[in-house]
């Protein structure tokens, strides 16, 4: 309990309870959204600076939400009409999915290291067996670019989808198809998730699995 507290304590912390009360306090003082989107950004910044300290190495969930954040105030800079507000939103999705197939062509893929930090408690022997699936089991590297290809896919489509909608639907209904839109099709991604995980499980508890080929498939999306 201790470690996942250690783990998630300082994302949560610096990630998300931080930049959202910042960004409240700074917008109702009067600052305008898009300086208060940039100051914001330090606070992630501050979180992966500390756990690079701390751990040796990178937090790439902390990146990612640094990246989120500056994009987001970056593309604020371009975007002022109603509808461009939507448009601003739906491109900042598209880009997060892009990102995601970037990471196709890196060592490792973006899904690889999101599981990491959801699938351990970030201690150094849970982040050490993580690691020793990728390096020992092609059907778990397999598996994890897959995933990052449909998480990047669903993105892509979502944005999309998103922009197509802004100039059909009016605004009072866009706006809900905002909100509730992104929530659907994470928990989609997620449900997909979570389901790769229990089957790669349930091929790691059959007879087979002793054969290389069954653990290999068995330890895909673990955890």
């Amino acid at each position: 309990m201790k470690s996942v507290v250690l783990n998630w304590g300082p994302t949560l912390l610096f990630s998300v309870l931080l930049p959202w009360v910042s960004y409240g306090v700074l917008t109702d003082n009067g600052m305008e959204p898009v300086t208060a989107l940039f100051l914001i950004a330090v606070w992630p910044l501050a979180e992966v600076g500390i756990f690079y300290g701390m751990h040796r190495r990178v937090d790439e969930f902390g990146v990612m939400i640094l990246i989120v954040l500056v994009l987001g105030a970056v593309s604020a800079l371009a975007f002022h009409s109603e509808k461009m507000v939507f448009v601003k939103d739906s491109a900042l999705t598209g880009l997060l999915g892009l990102s995601y197939l970037v990471t196709l062509f890196l060592k490792r893929p973006m899904m690889f290291y999101f599981g990491r930090k959801f699938a351990t408690d970030g201690s150094p022997e849970g982040i050490a067996r993580w690691n020793g699936l990728w390096d020992q089991y092609a059907g778990f590297r397999a598996s994890q670019r897959k995933l990052t290809v449909v998480w990047g896919v669903a993105f892509l489509l979502e944005a999309a989808v998103r922009i197509a909608l802004t100039y059909v639907l009016d605004t009072s209904t866009m706006v809900g198809v905002s909100s509730v839109m992104p929530f659907v099709v994470l928990a989609g991604l997620m449900t997909y998730t979570i389901q790769t995980g229990r089957k790669g499980r349930a091929r790691m508890a059959a007879p087979a699995a002793g054969s290389g080929t069954a653990v290999a498939e068995g330890s895909e999306a673990a955890g």
